[in-house]
């Protein structure tokens, strides 16, 4: 197998974010690799304890969407990604992360991963569901 060609780092802006933008970068470097960036969020629905209604979006999404557009933007800058490689997607978690990285025909997905246990390991996680998806190579990187 050659050296990867394009790489989609999926960050969340939790502290962990700057671990996995520097094992990315290295990565990066030694491949020569093209770098896109997605974050992910997750739509807020409010749930009535009562049958009679159905779930309601919030639409909240759209102004942490704006927000998260500007941080992943800021990032991208730093790291020499141009804003159409930036994406900020609202959905369901893995499914974007796939997602984005068929269309983007990615080839390594760059992940973070809390290494739980017990219950947490059995409900199953983000890496561990874009792992058992991917359509190409996923680098879990464990986050302490």
């Amino acid at each position: 197998m050659g050296a990867y060609k394009h790489i989609l780092l999926a960050v969340d802006f939790s502290n962990a974010t700057e671990m996995l933008v520097q094992r990315t970068v290295t990565l990066r470097q030694f491949c020569a690799a093209e770098l896109s960036l997605v974050h992910v969020i997750e739509p807020v629905v409010i749930d009535p304890s009562y049958d009679v209604f159905p779930a309601v979006p919030l639409g909240l999404e759209q102004e942490a969407a704006d927000k998260a557009r500007k941080e992943l933007v800021r990032l991208g800058d730093r790291l020499a990604v141009v804003p159409e490689r930036c994406h900020v997607v609202i959905g369901s978690t893995k499914n974007e992360i796939l997602r984005c990285a068929r269309e983007r025909q990615a080839d390594l997905i760059v992940v973070g991963s809390h290494g739980r246990h017990g219950v947490a390991l059995l409900l199953g996680s983000t890496a561990n569901a874009v792992l058992h998806g991917a359509p190409c190579d996923v680098l879990a990187v464990r986050i302490q």
